[in-house]
Protein backbone atom coordinates (compact mmCIF):
# COMPACT_ATOMS: atom_id res chain seq x y z
CA UNK A 1 0.00 0.00 0.00
CA UNK A 2 1.25 3.42 -0.83
CA UNK A 3 0.60 6.16 1.66
CA UNK A 4 -1.38 9.08 0.33
CA UNK A 5 -0.28 12.61 1.02
CA UNK A 6 -2.63 14.81 2.99
CA UNK A 7 -4.25 17.69 1.17
CA UNK A 8 -3.51 21.20 2.34
CA UNK A 9 -7.14 21.84 3.32
CA UNK A 10 -7.22 18.69 5.47
CA UNK A 11 -3.86 19.59 7.01
CA UNK A 12 -5.14 23.09 7.83
CA UNK A 13 -8.32 21.67 9.34
CA UNK A 14 -6.36 19.24 11.56
CA UNK A 15 -4.01 22.02 12.60
CA UNK A 16 -6.92 24.25 13.62
CA UNK A 17 -8.45 21.36 15.61
CA UNK A 18 -5.16 20.76 17.42
CA UNK A 19 -4.84 24.47 18.23
CA UNK A 20 -8.42 24.57 19.57
CA UNK A 21 -7.76 21.55 21.81
CA UNK A 22 -4.49 23.09 23.03
CA UNK A 23 -6.28 26.37 23.78
CA UNK A 24 -8.92 24.54 25.84
CA UNK A 25 -6.21 22.66 27.75
CA UNK A 26 -4.34 25.89 28.51
CA UNK A 27 -7.51 27.57 29.76
CA UNK A 28 -8.29 24.57 31.97
CA UNK A 29 -4.71 24.56 33.30
CA UNK A 30 -4.91 28.28 34.11
CA UNK A 31 -8.21 27.79 35.97
CA UNK A 32 -6.73 24.85 37.92
CA UNK A 33 -3.73 26.97 38.83
CA UNK A 34 -5.98 29.75 40.16
CA UNK A 35 -8.02 27.33 42.31
CA UNK A 36 -4.84 25.65 43.57
CA UNK A 37 -3.39 29.04 44.51
CA UNK A 38 -6.57 30.02 46.36
CA UNK A 39 -6.57 26.71 48.26
CA UNK A 40 -2.92 27.15 49.24
CA UNK A 41 -3.52 30.69 50.48
CA UNK A 42 -6.59 29.61 52.45
CA UNK A 43 -4.62 26.77 54.05
CA UNK A 44 -1.42 28.65 54.90
CA UNK A 45 -2.74 32.16 55.49
CA UNK A 46 -5.84 32.09 57.66
CA UNK A 47 -8.03 35.16 57.73
CA UNK A 48 -6.90 37.64 60.39
CA UNK A 49 -9.03 37.91 63.48
CA UNK A 50 -9.79 41.58 63.99
CA UNK A 51 -12.07 41.19 66.97
CA UNK A 52 -10.42 42.00 70.25
CA UNK A 53 -8.52 44.81 71.79
CA UNK A 54 -5.22 46.48 71.13
CA UNK A 55 -3.17 44.03 73.27
CA UNK A 56 -4.44 41.07 71.25
CA UNK A 57 -3.55 42.81 67.98
CA UNK A 58 -0.08 43.65 69.31
CA UNK A 59 0.42 40.01 70.31
CA UNK A 60 -0.63 38.90 66.84
CA UNK A 61 1.83 41.37 65.27
CA UNK A 62 4.64 40.02 67.48
CA UNK A 63 3.84 36.48 66.32
CA UNK A 64 3.86 37.62 62.70
CA UNK A 65 7.22 39.35 63.19
CA UNK A 66 8.65 36.17 64.74
CA UNK A 67 7.43 34.03 61.85
CA UNK A 68 8.87 36.54 59.38
CA UNK A 69 12.25 36.39 61.14
CA UNK A 70 12.15 32.59 61.17
CA UNK A 71 11.35 32.40 57.45
CA UNK A 72 14.04 34.96 56.67
CA UNK A 73 16.65 32.92 58.58
CA UNK A 74 15.63 29.77 56.71
CA UNK A 75 15.90 31.61 53.40
CA UNK A 76 19.37 32.91 54.32
CA UNK A 77 20.50 29.41 55.34
CA UNK A 78 19.20 27.96 52.09
CA UNK A 79 21.01 30.64 50.07
CA UNK A 80 24.26 29.98 51.94
CA UNK A 81 23.91 26.25 51.32
CA UNK A 82 23.29 26.82 47.61
CA UNK A 83 26.32 29.13 47.32
CA UNK A 84 28.49 26.58 49.11
CA UNK A 85 27.41 23.75 46.81
CA UNK A 86 27.87 25.96 43.73
CA UNK A 87 31.43 26.72 44.86
CA UNK A 88 32.11 23.02 45.43
CA UNK A 89 30.77 22.18 41.98
CA UNK A 90 32.98 24.83 40.39
CA UNK A 91 36.03 23.54 42.31
CA UNK A 92 35.30 20.00 41.15
CA UNK A 93 34.99 21.18 37.56
CA UNK A 94 38.35 22.91 37.84
CA UNK A 95 39.91 19.72 39.25
CA UNK A 96 38.48 17.70 36.36
CA UNK A 97 39.99 20.14 33.88
CA UNK A 98 43.35 19.99 35.71
CA UNK A 99 43.32 16.19 35.77
CA UNK A 100 42.36 15.84 32.11
CA UNK A 101 44.79 18.50 31.07
CA UNK A 102 44.66 20.46 27.88
CA UNK A 103 44.98 18.22 24.88
CA UNK A 104 47.29 19.72 22.31
CA UNK A 105 46.48 18.72 18.75
CA UNK A 106 49.14 17.02 16.70
CA UNK A 107 50.71 19.55 14.39
CA UNK A 108 50.92 18.64 10.74
CA UNK A 109 53.57 19.77 8.34
CA UNK A 110 52.19 22.15 5.74
CA UNK A 111 53.54 21.76 2.23
CA UNK A 112 52.15 25.08 1.05
CA UNK A 113 54.17 28.27 1.31
CA UNK A 114 52.80 31.36 2.99
CA UNK A 115 52.29 33.09 -0.36
CA UNK A 116 50.39 30.12 -1.77
CA UNK A 117 48.24 30.00 1.37
CA UNK A 118 47.38 33.69 1.07
CA UNK A 119 46.56 33.26 -2.60
CA UNK A 120 44.26 30.34 -1.77
CA UNK A 121 42.52 32.25 1.03
CA UNK A 122 42.23 35.65 -0.61
CA UNK A 123 41.75 34.51 -4.20
CA UNK A 124 43.30 35.93 -7.32
CA UNK A 125 41.98 39.47 -6.83
CA UNK A 126 44.33 40.39 -4.00
CA UNK A 127 48.05 40.37 -4.49
CA UNK A 128 49.69 39.92 -1.12
CA UNK A 129 52.99 38.37 -0.25
CA UNK A 130 54.41 37.39 3.06
CA UNK A 131 58.11 36.93 3.06
CA UNK A 132 58.63 36.34 6.75
CA UNK A 133 62.39 36.03 6.48
CA UNK A 134 62.72 39.34 4.68
CA UNK A 135 60.52 41.00 7.28
CA UNK A 136 62.68 39.61 10.05
CA UNK A 137 65.85 40.87 8.42
CA UNK A 138 64.35 44.32 8.02
CA UNK A 139 63.29 44.42 11.64
CA UNK A 140 66.75 43.41 12.81
CA UNK A 141 68.38 46.16 10.75
CA UNK A 142 65.98 48.78 12.07
CA UNK A 143 66.57 47.71 15.65
CA UNK A 144 70.35 47.96 15.25
CA UNK A 145 70.08 51.48 13.84
CA UNK A 146 67.82 52.57 16.70
CA UNK A 147 70.25 51.14 19.25
CA UNK A 148 73.16 53.04 17.70
CA UNK A 149 71.20 56.30 17.75
CA UNK A 150 70.21 55.77 21.38
CA UNK A 151 73.80 55.03 22.40
CA UNK A 152 75.08 58.16 20.65
CA UNK A 153 72.47 60.41 22.25
CA UNK A 154 73.06 58.83 25.66
CA UNK A 155 76.80 59.41 25.41
CA UNK A 156 76.27 62.98 24.26
CA UNK A 157 73.92 63.71 27.15
CA UNK A 158 76.27 62.21 29.73
CA UNK A 159 79.30 64.11 28.43
CA UNK A 160 77.42 67.40 28.47
CA UNK A 161 76.18 66.87 32.04
CA UNK A 162 79.61 65.77 33.25
CA UNK A 163 81.27 68.81 31.70
CA UNK A 164 78.80 71.20 33.32
CA UNK A 165 78.96 69.68 36.79
CA UNK A 166 82.71 68.91 36.78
Amino acid sequence: MSEKKMTSSRRGHLKSLMLAIAKDLLEKEAADLITEKAAFIAENCPAPVMSGGVPELQEMLKKLAQTIDKVDEERYDAEAKVKKTDKEIEDLRMKVVEIQGIKKPALKKVRMSADAMLAALLGTKHKASMDFRANLKEVKKEVKEEVRICVKTYKAENHSTIGVGG
